[in-house]
């Protein structure tokens, strides 16, 4: 629909010469007759026209308070349809109308939560779709109220969108969730109308298929807005975000995409939406929010509404006036006989003339009738065939993703095998980092002991160090000795010559000390050859310090030579210890980084291998989802077997019912042995898969069964067997539930079924035939007596075919006559076949047990085979009594109709009992 902002001023402006009291009442006119005609309890989709006018209304009044004026006395609690339709229309007019529409809708949001609530507790399939619809409208009137950005149509800018979001994560995490809510409702609208569609592509031709449909073209509109809004805000938060923390956001967007394309593609194969609106095609898979600059690639899905042609206007009157009803076929019958043959002569008709007349009308009707059957029987044949279509489409369709999960399963496998291997790779580069880490601790060693050994020659050479300054201060305190010897004899010899000279100078002037001097100069003599005996000591005393010296300058010179040569080796090995430490640091970041690689590699494949861990358990949950919800799909169509009238006609015997609830009951211990195996390894569901499917099979198998089997027991067993079955299948849908969620997988209870299928057991034990209440060596003579009786009452049916044929010649004539005389002659050649079986059965009887009895006796024989025995029996009072009814159902007979109803009393049950052929206790007629 074009947008109606862009209407001509003239439209919405008041027309001149009119008085605005004239103009409103037009105005209130026109509103209302639109209003009547777009919500009607007709099943047909609102006009486009119709909606139009109404959203132009809103516009020339700025707002919808004619709208709601009118719309509130609408008995919309009355009709579904009613209700549905006015959905429709106020979806159209939020999103097209004037903005003023969405604040006047505020105030009438409790009157459409209410009939939701209403149409939500009532079971009515457009019911539950009001209920669904409500929700969306209350959501979208919240969401655009709480975000005024957001104009109702959803259609803004990426600039407004930025403007909208802001630059606090908590605001854009918010609007994120609120737009997934608002999007979930939208979904969930169109998922409800697809469920209640015919899969028939003819349906959307049609118009209660196309007044369900015609909503969606606005969920359309709204979903490839909202879609591209979220793509554009998930990839904001990943740009602020961790990735683990908005894992939640993915899964649900994801589950959201694959919806949307799902609803797309099938609104695109409908031809009621191709030529209203263009949908868009979205990509195969999601965008890949890991990547950012796979925002690039993201194109906005545009959904165009292609220009309308103009329809021809209606008178604006709210009373619609239709064309009297055809004539009756007998009246147009008539009028041609009349056309091809003239009219009547004047004289009068004899009897026979108005029975061929008489009989032609009631042809041609008959004839009409049956051409409209056949229509009809074509058109469910071709609404049927493109339902078995559809579902041999589907079937393939599940084969196809069932084979691709094999598939898929089988590499998550190999995928597995090769983590597996590279975990073993991981274990074998571990085990070399080991070794590499002993060889740097044994070279680490090695530095250790030569950096001792260093230290040790330098302490040596510290202490030669020691020794050389104690050498060379011994032979600086020997020349200093040497020193003061020299100085000391200098002294003597300056004092020798001055006593020399004192001497003479006072040898004159003191002759008489020199006895005295001469003593003096002995002692002095005395103490200079102490003094030279000392300097000679002193001297001899140098010389070896002297000698002591050489030595110690020889031994300094070799410790010099081996200091010399002990530091070249220091050199040598420190060198060596140099390059053995560099070579060591290299070793030891070469080992670190291809350690660091080593566990980064390792920790990709963790969790690259607990990603494919836990997509296998997500892919095995689905596959158990999809079984059981096929499961489900199996078990609800036998349960709607139990009401369905055209399963009345089935029947099946209680042996067979018996043998297929003891197989259900079989399979049901293998699906409480398959979920228990399945709970405790979530990451194998095929136990669990292939039990469910046997179950749901011979569960569902023994519903019908049962259903059947009651169609031939009395009525109080009957009733008990249909309850039972009930029961069978409630419980297993309630388990078909449960195994369709997480949560309840776990409380999940398959044992409970098994009590319903004990009781069909026993019910079908019960209805099993009973052996005749006869002694063995009566059955013999009971086997000749049922034969003769079968035989009296061929012969006596035959007997009355004759008088009733005879009866029918006297009463009736012309074609009723050929028509009797025809199915009579049918009967009697019945009842000759039928004597002719009887009459080979009795030959074949008696050669049966003369062959078989040997030198033994009839009845002996026949109690021998009592199984045999009570067989005959039945099948004869089978024919007996089939050969009875043949008389009450041929024409002329008075009790034709017993055929057609059941008796309602029990005395007409017995009297009929005794007056035809027993049954056996298990027989009951068809309903």
């Amino acid at each position: 629909m074009n947008s109606i902002k862009n209407v001509p001023a003239r439209v919405l402006n008041r027309r001149p010469g009119h008085s605005l009291e004239a103009e409103r009442e037009q105005f209130d006119k026109t509103q209302a007759i639109s209003i009547s005609k777009a919500i009607n309890t007709q099943e047909a989709p609102v006009k486009e026209k119709h909606a139009r006018r109404i959203i132009l209304g809103t516009h020339h009044e700025k707002g919808a308070f004619t709208f709601w004026s009118y719309a509130i006395g609408l008995p919309l609690p009355s009709s579904a349809i009613l209700s549905w339709k006015f959905c429709h229309v106020l979806h159209k007019v939020l999103r097209d109308g004037h903005p003023n529409v969405l604040h006047d809708c505020q105030r009438y949001r409790s009157n459409i939560r209410e009939i939701g609530d209403l149409w939500g507790h009532l079971h009515d399939r457009y019911g539950q779709l009001v209920n669904i619809y409500t929700k969306l409208l209350l959501t979208k009137i919240a969401f655009h109220l709480k975000h005024p950005q957001f104009p109702a149509g959803l259609e803004v800018t990426d600039e407004v969108l930025e403007k909208a979001a802001g630059t606090d994560v908590n605001n854009i995490f918010q609007l994120t969730v609120e737009m997934f809510d608002y999007m979930d409702c939208e979904l969930k609208l169109s998922e409800s109308v697809f469920r209640q569609l015919n899969t028939a592509i003819a349906v959307s031709q049609m118009s209660s298929g196309q007044c369900r449909l015609a909503p969606l073209i606005q969920v359309i509109q709204d979903c490839s807005h909202l879609y591209h809004y979220t793509v554009k805000l998930m990839f904001k938060l990943h740009s602020c975000l961790p990735a683990d923390t908005l894992q939640g956001h993915r899964d649900r967007f994801h589950e959201q995409f694959h919806s949307l394309r799902n609803f797309f593609r099938r609104a695109s194969d409908m031809l009621y939406f191709k030529r209203l609106i263009q949908i868009p095609r979205l990509p195969e898979g999601p965008p890949n929010f890991l990547r950012a600059s796979a925002l690039a690639e993201h194109i906005k899905p545009v959904v165009v509404i292609p220009e309308e042609a103009p329809e021809d206007e209606e008178p604006e009157n709210l009373i619609e006036i239709s064309t009297g009803p055809p004539a009756g076929e007998p009246a147009v019958v008539a009028d041609l006989f009349e056309q091809t043959f003239g009219p009547p002569n004047g004289s009068m008709k004899d009897d026979r003339d108005l029975q061929i007349e008489a009989l032609k009308r009631e042809v041609e009707m008959l004839r009409s009738e049956l051409d409209k059957i056949k229509l009809e029987a074509q058109r469910f044949i071709s609404q049927l065939k493109g339902q078995v279509n559809a579902l041999e489409a589907e079937l393939e369709e599940q084969r196809k993703q069932k084979q691709k999960a094999l598939v898929d399963n089988e590499q998550l496998r190999h995928e597995l095998a090769q983590l597996r291997a590279a975990q073993v790779e991981g274990e074998r580069n571990q085990g070399l980092r080991e070794e590499a880490e002993k060889k740097a601790s044994a070279t680490e060693a090695r530095y250790n002991k030569l950096k001792e050994k260093h230290s040790e020659l330098v302490n040596t050479h510290a202490e030669l160090l020691r020794k050389n300054a104690d050498t060379a201060k011994q032979l600086t305190v020997t020349q200093q000795s040497q020193e003061e010897v020299a100085r000391v004899k200098e002294q003597l010899v300056f004092q020798v010559e001055q006593v020399k000279r004192e001497s003479e100078m006072k040898l004159e002037e003191q002759s008489d000390q020199l006895e005295k001097l001469k003593r003096e100069l002995e002692a002095k003599a005395g103490e200079l050859v102490r003094v030279q005996e000392a300097l000679s000591r002193t001297e001899q005393s140098g010389s070896e310090l002297s000698s002591r010296l050489d030595a110690l300058s020889a031994d300094r010179d070799e410790l010099s030579r081996v200091v010399q040569q002990r530091e070249a080796d220091l050199l040598a090995a420190q060198s060596l210890a140099r390059e053995k430490e560099a070579a060591l640091s290299q070793e030891r970041q070469r080992i670190s980084r291809e350690r660091d690689e080593l566990q980064g590699r390792l920790a990709d494949k963790e969790s690259q291998e607990q990603g494919l861990q836990q997509r296998l358990l997500d892919e095995q949950f689905a596959m158990l989802r999809a079984t059981a919800a096929e499961a489900e799909r199996i078990l609800q169509d036998a349960v709607g077997k139990l009401d369905d009238p055209l399963h009345l006609r089935c029947t099946s015997s209680p042996d067979y019912l018996v043998s297929r609830a003891q197989a259900a009951l079989d399979a049901v211990s293998a699906l409480e042995k398959g979920h228990a195996q399945y709970l405790t390894s979530r990451a194998d569901a095929s136990g669990l898969v292939a039990a469910l499917t046997r179950f749901s099979h011979l569960t569902a198998d023994t519903i019908v069964h049962g259903s059947a089997t009651s169609h031939l027991a009395p009525t109080d067993p009957a009733d008990r067997l249909i309850d039972t079955c009930r029961e069978c299948g409630a419980r297993a849908l309630e388990l078909m539930g449960q195994l369709q969620e997480q949560q309840a997988l776990l409380q999940a209870r398959p044992g409970l079924v098994r009590t319903p299928l004990q009781g069909i057991l026993q019910l079908g034990q019960e209805l099993k035939p009973k052996s005749l209440d006869v002694r063995e060596e009566e059955l013999g003579a009971m086997v000749d007596k049922e034969m003769a009786a079968t035989s009296a009452a061929i012969e006596d049916a035959v007997r009355r075919i004759e008088d009733m044929m005879n009866q029918a010649r006297h009463a009736s004539s012309g074609v009723k006559l050929e028509v009797n005389e025809r199915i009579l002659n049918s009967c009697t050649d019945l009842m000759k076949a039928i004597r002719l079986l009887v009459t080979a059965s009795t030959s074949l009887q008696k050669e049966i047990v003369e062959s078989g009895r040997g030198a033994a006796t009839q009845q002996e024989f026949y109690a021998k085979n009592s199984r045999w025995t009570e067989g005959l029996i039945s099948a004869s009072k089978a024919v007996g009594w089939g050969a009875t009814q043949l008389v009450y159902v041929a024409p002329g007979s008075q009790r034709t109709k017993w055929c057609c109803t059941r008796a309602s009393t029990r005395s007409s049950s017995s009297a009929r009992t005794r007056s035809q052929p027993a049954r056996p206790s298990w027989w009951r007629p068809p309903r």
